[in-house]
């Protein structure tokens, strides 16, 4: 099964941008103090009345309604005190800047509360798009696969993301469970497609091939492909500058584990309360780099997977999130505290921990895959977390 999907709060925007937007919202008090300034010394000949006119509209573009009507109220509150301070009151120049001040407060709230009500409308509906893509391109993994359980979640670094370049999988064989995680290079809707043409390959040479590998060079070949398609139609003659990291491993029947690393962070196996990685034999590139590899392609490395052994499969984002002082997420330690969670239990413990360790703020997206191997498919638990 999948863990509900959430992202964590806080705003997740690029700094350069945030900045702007930031000094945009400070412009409607900016211009109140500078008209401040102006009525409280030998400049208050000049007229301002059109700037604090003007202080609900600026806000209205950035702050929306409530922000609009606090601009308006900080107007006010400079119209009231420099009126009074100059003496100004019962001339026609006050009232005719309060009712412009009113008027354009009035239409300014109008027009960002309607703003506010379609974007809030159009996020709805790319949210929709958004759960129906994920639910198409990272499907919910079966509770039960033969002799194994297993759970996943997804954590996307941007608030609101639901998808990107983050994939795992796991599928029931003729020759066994097989499970896929990877890493897309980059980010974006290209990040989204080269996971979908990953995943695509996966799906379908998992049933038909029954050497490990070959399902591995059906991935690289199919992103290799719609690298050269992405670059015919973009005008280009080299290949799309990207790759993916990616584990494929094969859990048959008996007590052990295939894996083929590509360039991916190593498996998690905890086995009698301690955790250790699962370490490649030969180092091998990443899919779409193929051309790196010397040699034959290599063989799968082989590792002990018994009754109530846990695996656990995992993206860069997870080990890659940091504190405050650089810190990285111990995943190791976290999964040999938890280890007697069930998997639904772990990887929400797992998603708090997080949170705390990067304060709210992951960098990264996150994809988690959790695997309980059981003696049988009929048959409970032999020792392992439920």
């Amino acid at each position: 099964m999948r863990a509900p999907l959430r992202s964590p709060p806080g705003p997740r925007a690029d700094g350069h941008h945030q900045v702007l937007f930031v000094l945009a919202e400070c412009v409607p008090f900016a211009i109140a103090l500078l008209v401040l300034l102006v009525e409280f010394t030998p400049l208050h000949v000049l007229y301002t009345g059109p700037l604090l006119v003007a202080t609900p509209a600026l806000a209205a573009v950035t702050m929306g309604p409530k922000g609009t009507l606090a601009a308006a109220a900080v107007a006010v509150g400079v119209s009231v005190t420099t009126a009074s301070y100059n003496g100004a009151w019962g001339s026609q120049q006050v009232y005719t800047n309060f009712l412009a001040l009113f008027l354009v407060t009035a239409a300014s709230f109008m027009t960002s509360r309607s703003a506010r009500t379609r974007q809030e409308g159009e996020l709805t509906q790319v949210q929709r798009i958004a759960t129906a893509a994920q639910d198409v391109l990272l499907r919910p993994v079966p509770a039960r696969l033969g002799p194994v359980r297993a759970a996943s979640m997804y954590l996307a670094a941007e608030t609101g993301a639901q998808i990107g370049g983050d994939l795992y999988d796991v599928v029931q064989t003729r020759y066994g469970v097989r499970m896929i995680v990877g890493d897309v290079r980059g980010k974006g809707l290209p990040a989204v497609r080269a996971a979908a043409v990953v995943l695509g390959a996966f799906r379908e040479s998992a049933h038909y091939e029954d050497d490990l590998v070959e399902v591995v060079n059906h991935c690289g070949a199919a992103l290799r492909r719609d690298a050269v398609a992405a670059g015919a139609a973009e005008g280009e003659d080299a290949l799309a500058e990207g790759f993916v990291t990616a584990l494929v491993a094969q859990i048959p029947d008996g007590p052990h584990i295939d894996v083929i690393n590509r360039g991916h962070p190593p498996p998690l196996l905890l086995r009698d309360g301690a955790v250790r990685p699962l370490m490649p034999t030969t180092p091998l590139p990443p899919l779409g780099l193929e051309e790196f590899v010397s040699g034959p392609p290599g063989r799968a490395d082989t590792y002990p997977f018994a009754p109530g052994d846990r695996l656990l499969l995992y993206t860069d984002g997870v080990i890659e999130a940091r504190d405050r002082d650089n810190t990285f997420f111990d995943l190791a330690q976290a999964m040999e505290t938890m280890r007697d969670h069930s998997r639904e239990a772990f990887l929400e413990d797992l998603h708090q921990a997080l949170l705390r360790h990067t304060e709210n703020r992951l960098a990264d997206d996150a994809a988690i895959l959790v695997v309980d191997r059981y003696e049988d498919a009929g048959h409970g638990s032999a020792g392992g977390p439920a």
